[in-house]
């Protein structure tokens, strides 16, 4: 059986609240746990001692027995130094996808040629009224 630790969602609808469990991995995110070894309440402030409450030694003892923690169980047992977390870097990221581009790439298109039609109208402009003012004089 694999074992995760996790965030199991409680609360009420805009107010959440999560306990830290130990679970099978393939049970439902609130469903059935083995042990639940924390709590975590994201409305208090970062700085609060409430925010994130851990039993450190039960955490350990799971580690050791293969448990393996999600993303961001994996930033609290760092932050209470149970575990090591490896900082994570995805050059990537900031990079827009290919809809972007692709649109960015029509808008740089449109303006140059709303650009280029500003300048030549302006070069061309005398030639244009000059027929426009024969013909009115006839």
């Amino acid at each position: 059986m694999s074992v995760s630790i996790r965030l199991a969602r409680g609360g009420a609808k805009k107010r959440p609240y999560y306990r830290i469990v130990v679970a099978n991995s393939r049970s439902p995110r609130d469903g059935a746990f083995i042990e639940k070894i924390g709590a975590y309440n994201p409305l208090l402030a970062k700085d609060d001692p409430k925010r994130v409450v851990l039993d450190t030694e039960r955490a350990k003892h799971w580690l050791s027995v293969g448990a393996q923690p999600t993303d961001r169980v994996a930033r609290f047992l760092d932050a209470a130094g149970v575990k090591e977390r490896a900082a994570r870097n995805n050059p990537n990221k900031a990079e827009p996808g290919e809809k972007a581009k692709e649109r960015a790439e029509e808008r740089a298109a449109k303006l140059a040629a709303a650009e280029e039609a500003a300048k030549a109208p302006a070069e061309e402009a005398p030639a244009a009224e000059a027929p426009a003012e024969e013909a009115a004089e006839a």
